[in-house]
């Protein structure tokens, strides 16, 4: 396929051949690339120069070539995945690929972690920026060997021309640095692919098993301060005096500085400028509006019976449809606030001085941040280098930036490096969290059919965005009503992996179950029937593909053997699109000493090209524990503002031992890869819930599971 370079044609700007010796730093992240035994035997040697072809690669003059990776690696594992997809089309042997994060950089077109969508936004321009480079390269051993282009080819990192002449990426790659960018470029067809759809190890692996510094906790620069920041207690709060007298006696903090209403506690050791915020005394004043979470479920199920101004959604005559229906089924499901509770607490480094503002940390939007940064500081953008590590789990936290922005602003008072660590105090409670909901689902039956479906969503802060009314059910079923209701709270709320949809599967799947069931119908068939009367009679727009949603609801209960499972095992099933992905679980429950245990999930995904199996397959199995988790454990609930849970000795997760097999498989497609990182969460608490059911007869309206004691114990 020839394709026009398009997107930014800056990252495809070549600049001149720069010496090899500023590189070499480069060199370490070789050590993911190939097992430790083979490492030798496969490097190529250490180029004395790099020439740099365009933004995303170098190739070294012995062939060996550095891949920058431009996304936030957020444990999606977009740092080898990326590369991979350049490294195909460049034609490269993998064992001779480095990697590196690269910093933020105008360079690029998206350097997000969020969504889901760094490979679906990526994919084009990554592939263009290998079959460029490629082509570049192959330009250039034409040129001397003074033949036609088209009349030569190249494999693993050598170009051979119709003579049978030959020669390497790196004898040949500073001749191509000097061309010109071509106009065009051809891809490769997908059924040609080497590199993409193998197994490929982590670049990171090495190091992260290892210990290496790859995090934002692990930064250290010379002269940096560590600085831990005081926050009100409660949202609502603002504050109003404070003693740092005994803070500042403890050894090793050198400041203490306020700023809005925080105190930050500047020391040489994270331990010291712990010890030192805990020494302060501060008084709060508390806002009236500071509400508890039984506050917001009052008014959050008061919202359920009102009707919103303007629907999500709305086909056919909704009042008509249930006025004459033979039977109303009607249910409210419940949904409570949750934390990130990323592994690698918050935290960034910040260096502000006249000339510049350096950043170094984890976060998923570098480019935001900085925009935040300037507009903070009242300078340029361009004065503001954003460097990105390694994360230790974000999940939609690491999203906001608030961390980045404590820590510009505590150097630009202190007038020196400082890097803000949160405690895992801090993170629980001076979060942002997934909102708290609630959705009352009905659903009309007339002769045995449904005949209508209204949905109505209450949610803190806001949360149903259109896209999502388009989803199935809907575009099946001929009156339709879907509307959404925000509840203010100044409790900070914001993205939760799958946001909104994380919950929204549940009680939609759990919904569609219990009205299956109550039909006599088989849940799988029931919405199999379902899409084909999308497929005959379209109702309105729908967002989702029906034939690609069909094709996982079909495999999932095929490859978990539907409806025969053993005696004593109890399947719950669960569909649902989003991220651009389709994904059917079917979870199997057994009864243990009287409660139910979530032994395996069989899961079926459609994300068209599988770029790396064994990372994606990763992918899937941890959307699937944490769904499972958060739906059978995670509370979060908050009096008069103040956050009720600080750490984890009180706030349940799942453990290693409660964690099911699950059994992966993709759906064989050549369309460009969607979302993988979220997309499996969302149908895992319907599933389970499902099929709790099936093995106690008992339905699940909330989360999470464990909170209803008659079903769990």
């Amino acid at each position: 396929m020839v394709i026009k370079i398009k997107h930014n044609r800056r990252s495809f700007l070549k600049i001149s051949a720069a010496s090899g010796g500023g590189m070499i730093l480069g060199f370490s992240w070789l050590a993911g690339c190939v097992p430790a035994t083979e490492k030798k035997a496969a490097m190529k040697a250490i180029p004395n120069e790099w020439f740099n072809i365009n933004a995303f690669l170098k190739i070294g003059d012995t062939g060996l070539v550095t891949i920058m990776s431009p996304n936030p690696e957020i444990g999606q594992n977009v740092k080898t995945s990326m590369p991979m997809i350049i490294a195909e089309e460049l034609d490269v042997a993998w064992k001779d690929v480095v990697v590196e994060q690269a910093p933020l950089s105008n360079d690029f077109d998206r350097q997000v972690a969020g969504g889901s969508q760094s490979i679906r936004k990526g994919w084009e321009s990554l592939r263009m920026a290998g079959a460029t480079a490629k082509q570049m390269l192959i330009n250039a051993a034409a040129k001397r060997w003074e033949i036609d282009a088209a009349d030569c080819t190249a494999e693993n990192g050598v170009i051979k021309n119709k003579n049978g002449e030959t020669i390497t990426y790196g004898e040949i790659a500073a001749e191509a640095a000097k061309l010109d960018v071509p106009e065009n470029v051809e891809l490769k067809d997908p059924k040609d692919f080497k590199i993409i759809g193998t197994d490929t190890q982590n670049v990171d692996l090495e190091n992260i098993i290892t210990g290496k510094p790859l995090f934002g906790i692990d930064t250290k620069k010379e002269g940096m301060l560590y600085a831990s920041v005081l926050r009100p207690v409660a949202f609502g709060q603002k504050l109003g005096g404070y003693d740092d007298a005994d803070a500042k006696a403890v050894e090793g903090v050198s400041d203490v500085i306020k700023f809005g209403d925080k105190i930050a506690v500047l020391a040489n050791s994270t331990w010291a400028a712990m010890k030192g915020k805990q020494a302060l005394k501060a008084d709060w004043k508390s806002d009236k509006k500071a509400e508890s979470t039984a506050q917001h479920d009052t008014k959050m199920k008061a919202l359920l019976d009102q009707r919103a101004k303007k629907p999500k959604r709305k086909d056919g005559n909704i009042k008509a449809a249930f006025a004459t229906a033979d039977e109303v089924i009607e249910r409210v499901y419940e949904a409570p606030f949750l934390p990130h509770n990323c592994l690698e607490p918050m935290n960034f480094y910040a260096d502000v001085t006249a000339e510049k503002v350096d950043l170094l940390g984890p976060i998923q939007t570098p480019a935001w941040t900085r925009e935040k940064i300037a507009t903070l500081l009242d300078r340029p953008e361009s004065d503001v280098h954003i460097g990105m590590t390694r994360m230790g789990g974000g999940f939609g936290r690491r999203l906001y930036g608030d961390f980045a922005e404590e820590a510009t602003e505590i150097s630009r008072l202190a007038g020196k490096p400082v890097q803000v660590l949160f405690t895992r105090e801090d993170d629980m409670t001076a979060g942002t969290y997934r909102p708290a909901s609630k959705y009352k689902f009905r659903m009309a039956i007339k002769d045995g059919k449904v005949s209508g479906y209204h949905l109505t969503e209450a949610f803190v802060n806001g949360g149903m965005w259109d896209p999502i009314a388009q989803n199935f059910p809907a575009g099946a079923i001929e009156n339709v009503l879907v509307e959404s209701h925000k509840l203010e709270s100044n409790i900070t709320t914001g993205a939760w992996r799958a946001p909104v949809t994380n919950f929204l599967a549940f009680a939609e799947q759990a919904f569609l179950d219990e009205v299956a069931h109550t039909l006599g119908q088989d849940p799988v068939q029931f919405r199999l029937d379902l899409l084909d009367q999308a497929k005959t009679n379209l109702v309105g727009e729908i967002e989702y593909d029906i034939d690609k949603l069909r094709g996982v609801i079909e495999l999932a209960a095929e490859k978990s053997n539907w409806g025969k499972a053993d005696s004593g095992v109890h399947q719950g099933f669960s569909a649902y699109y989003s991220h651009n992905t389709y994904v059917a679980e079917v979870a199997e429950v057994v009864m243990r000493d009287d409660s139910p245990v979530v032994q395996k999930v069989t899961c079926a995904v459609d994300c068209g090209i599988v770029v790396n199996p064994i990372a994606a397959k990763n992918q899937v199995e941890g959307g699937i524990i944490d769904g499972i988790g958060h739906a059978m454990y995670g509370d979060f609930s908050f009096d008069k503002g103040q956050p009720a849970h600080k750490n984890f000795d009180n706030y349940r997760m799942i453990r290693m031992g409660e964690a099911p097999a699950i059994d992966v498989h993709f759906v064989k497609s050549y369309n460009s890869p969607t979302g993988l990182g979220e997309p499996t969460l969302p149908p895992a608490g319907g599933a389970v819930a499902n099929a709790i059911h099936a093995a106690t007869g008992k339905r699940l309206y909330r989360q999470p599971f464990v909170k209803q004691v008659d079903v769990l114990g």
